[in-house]
């Protein structure tokens, strides 16, 4: 019998019919729903609660947006930083390795001046550096240099802070974060361009050259190409330069000198730096031995016995012969000091600079010296005076700035120093001026309580206490002269020193000093304590450049622009040349102020003054002599409306450059600043202004500093230089051509505050003064 099947499958059981393809499609498009549905659900959830949160809030991205960026910025960082390091190669040596001349050029823009740039190199092999040599380099430049792989990206963080930090506090940037490799990379592959491209590309070439090369190698590279100074690229050649041996045969305290100067090779030559320099440059040296100590490389017994090492005098360089050396310098280091151009970049070469040095003044300079002093020594008669005898001379052109002569020496080829950019020799009393400036700004007065004009009165007697200064000082005036009681003006003509020693006092030293800065003398040249009485009379050691500004912002009527050396710069076929900067004008004393020191300082070149040879110009002039304890040196600075120039003279030992007296010099028992000098300045402005109108200075004076009484005769016109005088007795620039009258004292205008005593009238010759 058989059995019907039911009429419902079994559960569990197998359908009776095959499954419909229409099943599972429907099944799957109610499952995708589902998820559909409910991630609506979630976001609508979502984006609920995002509206219920406060609008500040949802201005934030979310988490998940937060990481998805991160992740995304992360991995296009990779795949851009994997990109680079394929496609940027590592070039062949870059051919500016080896240097292009630089050529230098007069004002006018024609004449060749000098040029630069042959390569002074020679290689060595690694093992020709003794290791504690290699091992001050990378205390100076690259402590991490062993580890790093050639990169120090911590480093370039660092440094990128502190210029941060640097720029907020003084708008310049200064530190470097760049690894040896690095450095090394710049010199012998690429350049020295200042350019986000060659720093990009510095970048991923110093990963692959730290894969490629030894840490031996680099190291020998970054020493065989890295420039230290006096035109030395290289170790070796730098070895010569400064101590006379192959580097092979450099003391551990040589070597951490040289690698001193690897940071700043011009600034750091502690032979031709200025004494702040100088200071800078022995705390580089300390900072790289005390390196070495904390990195294991040196016992620190060892460090505790070494001492600062000497370098040898610059060599001569002949193709700088002449005073193109002195000139090249000075544009040398302006280029570096204000950032325009590195060192290395600089002697790299190809650059052509046009300089504001006028040929014609800067020929009438050294005539003037060969003619009024050279030709009166006679070393072989004085070998104990006329030996050594040096002189320091600049000028500039008051309404620009432009530095347009420089006298540094007789010749660069054998004395490469240059004595116009020097901040070692007293200027004596061509500080009064700067006295009297800072006694005449504002509203000053005695320490009686009289307002200080040029016509105030002091007490002029030789060797008087000064009263009130921080410490006791009672000076002598030359001669030992009693004067009585004379004006600021008639104390400028004579420079009476009792006088200007208690006006610095009366005034404040430390106004007197910031007058000196304001008017273009260095805050940095020593000698302007205000914390020493004598500061007023001229401890100050400025250099011939700095002397000659300071007179030229008198000049331009109390407005200082601080000199320059470079009308222009180019290289050939290169569109990024850096800029030069400007040279704006800033008021440092007020024009009545500047003004009323050009009235007494003409006072100063008349018969009757220490400036009496100036006369021999034939033209409108001010100035003021200076000479120092002891005859170390002495000093004329001065001015025509057009032209100011300042001329130093002194002795020097030629192997320590201690200062010697001139007292000997040309026959002559005492040289002061009224003298030679004076003689020199006189015979240069003549020949650079040779052809050229008189011009007369435009002064605006008030009342209180007009003269007390007529002024004595300022200029002679036609007056005829002083004769040669016979062979038996040496020649000496005479003052005027009649006898120097005695010191007489105008008649008093304002009353001292105390009980006046008649003027002096002791007969006592008076030679060109201080």
């Amino acid at each position: 019998m058989s059995k019907e099947p039911p009429d419902h499958p079994v559960a569990g059981s197998t359908p009776s019919h095959p499954p419909s393809p229409h099943d599972s499609l429907e099944g799957e498009d109610r499952a995708e729903g589902s998820r559909r549905d409910r991630r609506r659900a979630r976001r609508a959830i979502r984006s609920a609660r995002r509206r219920a949160l406060p609008r500040l809030r949802r201005l934030l991205p979310t988490w998940r947006i937060a990481v998805g960026g991160l992740l995304s910025l992360l991995l296009l960082g990779t795949a851009a930083f994997v990109a680079l390091y394929l496609l940027v190669p590592v070039p062949d040596p870059n051919a500016r390795a080896v240097a292009q001349s630089t050529v230098y050029y007069y004002a006018d823009g024609t004449t060749e001046l000098a040029r630069t740039g042959k390569v002074n190199r020679q290689d060595v092999a690694i093992g020709q550096i003794p290791p504690a040599i290699q091992h001050a380099v990378v205390c100076a430049e690259d402590r991490s240099f062993y580890r790093n792989k050639g990169v120090d990206l911590k480093g370039m963080l660092r440094a990128a802070w502190r210029n941060l930090q640097s720029m907020a506090a003084s708008g310049k940037g200064t530190q470097g974060g760049s690894t040896i490799t690095q450095q090394y990379v710049k010199n012998f592959y690429l350049t020295q361009d200042q350019t986000i491209t060659r720093k990009v590309k510095e970048l991923f070439i110093s990963l692959k050259v730290d894969r490629q090369q030894s840490k031996d190698d680099i190291l020998a590279g970054y020493l065989n190409t890295s420039y230290f100074g006096r035109n030395a690229y290289g170790i070796q050649t730098a070895a010569h330069a400064y101590y006379g041996v192959d580097a092979a045969k450099l003391t551990l305290a040589q070597g951490a000198y040289l690698a001193t100067l690897l940071q700043a090779p011009s600034s750091y030559d502690v032979k031709t730096s200025t004494p702040a320099n100088r200071v800078k440059a022995v705390a580089r040296w300390n900072y790289v031995l005390d390196g070495m100590v904390s990195m294991g490389f040196l016992r620190p017994a060892e460090r505790a016995s070494l001492t600062f090492p000497e370098p040898l005098d610059p060599k001569p360089t002949k193709s700088l012969s002449g005073q193109a050396g002195y000139l090249v310098g000075v544009v040398d280091d302006y280029l570096t000091n204000t950032g325009v151009l590195s060192a290395a970049s600089l002697k790299a070469g190809g650059w052509k600079i046009t300089t504001t040095f006028d040929k014609a003044k800067q020929d009438a300079f050294a005539a003037a010296v060969r003619s009024e002093l050279t030709a009166q020594l006679d070393p072989k008669a004085r070998p104990d005076a006329d030996t050594h005898v040096r002189v320091a001379g600049a000028s500039i052109d008051p309404a620009t700035g432009r530095i347009v002569a420089v006298y540094g020496g007789p010749d660069y080829a054998g004395q490469p120093f240059n004595d116009a950019t020097r901040q070692d020799n007293q200027v004596g009393s061509t500080f009064k001026p700067i006295d009297l400036a800072a006694g005449l700004e504002g509203n000053h007065s005695t320490q009686y309580g009289h307002r200080i004009t040029t016509e105030t009165l002091y007490d002029g007697d030789s060797r008087l206490s000064i009263t009130g200064g921080p410490t006791a000082y009672a000076p002598s005036n030359e001669d030992d002269i009693n004067y009585g009681d004379v004006t600021l003006r008639y104390a400028m003509m004579k420079s009476v020193n009792s006088v200007y020693a208690q006006l610095g006092v009366d005034i404040g030293l430390a106004e007197v000093r910031r007058t000196a800065v304001k008017l273009g003398i260095p805050e940095t040249v020593p000698g302007m304590d205000p914390a020493n009485t004598s500061m007023t009379l001229g401890t100050a050691t400025p250099s011939a450049i700095d002397l000659a500004a300071a007179y030229a912002t008198f000049a331009n009527h109390g407005q200082a622009i601080t000199p320059w050396p470079v009308l222009k710069l180019e290289r050939p076929g290169d569109s990024e040349v850096p800029k030069l900067p400007g040279h704006p004008a800033r008021a440092a004393v007020a024009r009545g102020t500047a003004d009323a020191v050009t009235d007494v300082l003409e006072d100063v070149v008349s018969p009757s003054g220490t400036g009496a040879l100036a006369l021999g110009l034939d033209r409108p002039a001010a100035g003021k002599t200076g000479t120092t304890d002891n005859n170390r040196s002495a000093w004329f600075a001065g001015y025509t409306p057009e032209l100011a120039a300042a001329v130093g003279l002194f002795r020097e030992d030629p192997k320590t450059h201690a200062k010697l007296p001139l007292a000997g010099t040309a026959g002559y028992a005492r040289i002061n600043g009224g003298a030679f000098p004076t003689a020199i300045w006189t015979a240069y402005m003549g020949g650079a202004l040779r052809g050229t109108p008189v011009k007369h200075f435009d002064l605006q004076l008030d009342r209180d500093n007009q003269p007390a009484e007529a002024p004595p005769p300022r200029t002679a016109p036609g007056r005829p230089r002083s004769p040669v005088p016979a062979p038996s007795a040496p020649r000496m620039p005479a003052p005027a051509s009649s006898p120097t009258p005695s010191p007489t004292a105008p008649p008093a205008r304002l009353p001292t505050g105390r009980p006046s005593r008649p003027p002096t009238a002791t007969a006592v010759p008076l030679l060109p003064g201080l």
